[in-house]
């Protein structure tokens, strides 16, 4: 263990002394010659190749603002994907002149990370306090980052997730299907899987011919394979083997298409600070079925239905795999009125030219 936290340590200083070297050596651009950003990163992945997280984000942020790592007059990270170094490379950019705005997401706290978590916090806390703009993802991301790792002085809004809504579309064909649940993202925690597949169980135990997506990768495990053969068993279990399907990994040019082979979206995560997924489902047409905590219905609104989860940030508090079988079936109830609702909301609301429109507003203040 000694070993390991010291090459740790090393580990730690290296990037560290990269990132000092990267802001050591990049200029800033004049302001006269036009909005330069670096992202942090010295590439971005396209959308054909895997990507989740904060990076997605700034896939559509650089196509519009090319990622200029080296040169540059606005440096724009964001906290769910932070580079080696951020704080330093954000101390330089100050430094130099640039203008350093941050797209601040969720923060640590007890319940998900019972040790450490005011470690991982840390470098939010110095990036709030150096940031000349704050974007929150949500309002839920505002308070807890205010609670967990301290307000900014910093002007700030809650500027929610955006797709775009021309790539992120309904299905033009009428497919006879039994009812298809999708259960997206990354499954960090064994209880996301556990709660969507045991609401699934619900629904055929009521005769409602239902099957499940499971997309992205199951990660309650470092051993993937262990995971898979946990989550297996779970389906045998439950007599669910071929009523749940697996996808694994996929990219955002295949997510369209992921979405659109699925009635409705049910997303398990207790306290998700701003998931992009469930925009990216309700812009195709999903409705969703979610926990009510978090940032979540902030974005939902009335294009889905919420269970209720006892409020806490010292431990998890899963829906009740009973009360989300009850909302899908209201859902259900309705379903052309909930789709409807799904896809208007993100046109109105959650449109990604808007959400340019704001970055392009902010990024040219000095």
């Amino acid at each position: 263990m000694a070993v390991r936290n010291l090459l740790r340590g090393v580990k730690r200083e290296l990037r560290e002394g990269e990132a000092w070297l990267r802001g050591a050596t990049s200029s800033v651009v004049p302001r006269e010659r036009g909005v330069r950003v670096s992202y942090g990163h010295s590439r971005l992945p396209a959308r054909h190749e895997y990507a989740q997280g904060g990076i997605v984000k700034l896939q559509s942020l650089d196509r519009e603002f090319p990622n200029s790592p080296s040169a540059f007059n606005v440096l724009y990270l964001v906290s769910s994907r932070l580079p080696d170094g951020a704080v330093t490379l954000a101390r330089w950019a100050k430094r130099k002149g640039a203008r350093f705005v941050l797209n601040q997401n969720g923060v640590a706290y007890p319940a998900w990370r019972p040790v450490g978590w005011q470690e991982i916090n840390a470098p939010m806390r110095e990036l709030l306090e150096l940031a000349d703009h704050v974007f929150y993802q949500s309002l839920f991301c505002k308070t807890t980052a205010d609670r967990f790792a301290g307000p900014t002085p910093a002007p700030s809004e809650v500027l929610h997730n955006a797709v775009d809504p021309s790539v992120f579309a309904p299905s033009s064909a009428a497919e006879q299907r039994p009812l298809t649940l999708l259960l997206s993202g990354s499954q960090d925690a064994w209880y996301r899987f556990d709660v969507a597949v045991r609401t699934v169980a619900e629904l055929r135990r009521r005769s409602i011919d239902a099957r499940l997506i499971v997309a992205g990768r199951l990660g309650w495990r470092q051993d993937r394979a262990a995971a898979r053969a946990e989550a297996d068993a779970l389906l045998r279990d439950l007599d669910l083997a071929s009523h749940v399907s697996f996808t694994g990994h996929y990219t955002q040019d295949d997510a369209p298409a992921l979405y659109q082979s699925a009635d409705l979206l049910i997303h398990t995560k207790y306290n998700d600070p701003c998931p992009s997924v469930v925009i990216e489902a309700m812009s195709c047409g999903l409705p969703v079925v979610f926990s009510a905590t978090g940032g979540v219905p902030e974005l939902v609104g009335d294009a889905g239905i919420g269970v209720a989860s006892e409020e806490s940030f010292e431990r998890n508090h899963p829906a009740d795999p009973l009360a989300m079988a009850d909302a899908v079936e209201r859902v259900t109830a309705a379903f052309d009125a909930y789709r409807r609702r799904a896809r208007e909301r993100v046109v109105s609301h959650l449109n990604i030219a808007s959400w340019l429109d704001r970055h392009r507003v902010v990024f040219a203040q000095t």
